[in-house]
């Protein structure tokens, strides 16, 4: 859940002296930024603070940092000498709108909308600085997975909190689900405590390309290359044991028997086991079975992998493994076996998505 962040406003002036400004000042463009400001004094975001003035957000931005910077010198427009700007406050707000409406765009596209709506044209060398003076950004367009909800991280901090809340209902079960077969197992004790952990199925190969490596000629590799048909599926435990275990598929079947090998790992406790939603990980068949076992899981919304700091240990343990010479696929599973185990000791991965979604006193 994003957490609302506001700029730090220097105070160059006392209210009582933006007050007296105010009063003094005839230029429209003089009251409108001192009112700006006046709003940043109490206590009024940035977008705010400008949207009082009649302005966007990105204008209240660019005078936010042009005051800290250079106090009421800098906030001032300073229209009496040189020459003035050929897109006047107005005219800029509606160029940063149009902008926003038709994003991304291509710099001579931007160059064609300047001349077609406003009549003017800047040098290529300036064009990004006053761009960038507006509170455009340059840079790549990253892809928005598009079944990804608008708001992942609220609804997996609700689906952690209701797992966390124990109840008598089965936190698998979904609604209109047969009442037959939910029933903890007999010789599953659940009571000593809560463990908690990720899980998840990757294809590491004993061999990356995109590595790096000193040589002297050709940058060849000359030796058969050992592959590994197998799903490497792993259980990151944060106050448990972690496990890796090597699958020959990832149907229903076989991850309940790898969520049977987490619950021999770690007796006597409840488990969490928060995943993705993977048709075998969401079925009915594997939903049962892990409450059966007294797993309890909690699914990330859709497309939203950044939500499990599992992602980062199979990266990580790729990047690990990727100049180790390995002989055969046995060695290779050894090997995986071997890293993970040692890289899932720390707790580092999922730093930030506890201090985000998890309440220690719950935990425990």
């Amino acid at each position: 859940m994003e957490r609302s962040r506001r700029k730090e406003i220097e105070h160059h002036l006392t209210e009582e002296e933006i007050d007296e400004l105010l009063r003094e000042a005839e230029d429209d463009h003089h009251v409108r930024r001192l009112g700006f400001l006046k709003n940043l004094y109490k206590g009024d975001s940035i977008p705010e603070a400008a949207d009082r003035e009649g302005r966007s957000a990105a204008t209240g931005g660019r005078w936010a940092d042009a005051w800290n910077e250079d106090g009421l010198e800098g906030l001032m427009p300073s229209f009496g000498g040189g020459r003035p700007p050929k897109l006047d406050e107005d005219e800029q707000d509606e160029l940063v709108e149009m902008l926003r409406d038709g994003q991304p765009w291509k710099s001579q596209e931007i160059q064609h909308l300047l001349q077609e709506e406003f009549g003017v044209s800047y040098s290529p060398n300036y064009l990004g600085t006053f761009l960038r003076e507006l509170g455009l950004s340059y840079a790549k367009p990253r892809p928005k997975r598009p079944h990804r909800p608008e708001n992942p991280d609220e609804i997996l901090e609700e689906r952690v909190d209701d797992a966390l809340d124990e109840d008598d209902q089965p936190h698998n079960k979904r609604e209109g689900e047969e009442e037959e077969g939910w029933i903890v197992e007999d010789n599953i004790c659940t009571d000593g405590g809560t463990v908690l952990g990720f899980f998840d199925a990757s294809k590491p190969q004993p061999y990356d390309n995109s590595r790096r490596v000193w040589y002297v000629d050709d940058p060849h590799i000359e030796r058969e290359l050992v592959k590994t048909h197998d799903s490497a599926v792993g259980f990151y435990a944060l106050n448990g044991e972690s496990l890796v275990t090597f699958t020959e598929n990832e149907e229903k079947e076989q991850i309940c028997g790898v969520l049977e090998k987490i619950r021999e790992q770690n007796p006597g406790k409840r488990i969490l086991l928060v995943l993705d939603k993977h048709g075998s990980h969401r079925c009915e068949y594997t939903r049962k079975r892990a409450h059966q076992l007294g797993i309890d899981l909690i699914f990330i919304p859709s497309s939203s992998p950044h939500l499990d700091p599992i992602e980062q240990v199979w990266k990580y343990l790729k990047w690990t493994m990727a100049p180790i010479v390995v002989e055969s696929e046995a060695e290779f599973k050894d090997l995986v076996q071997e890293t993970f185990e040692k890289i899932t000791k720390r707790v580092s991965f999922a730093k930030k998505w506890c201090e985000q979604f998890l309440d220690f006193q719950m935990l425990s």
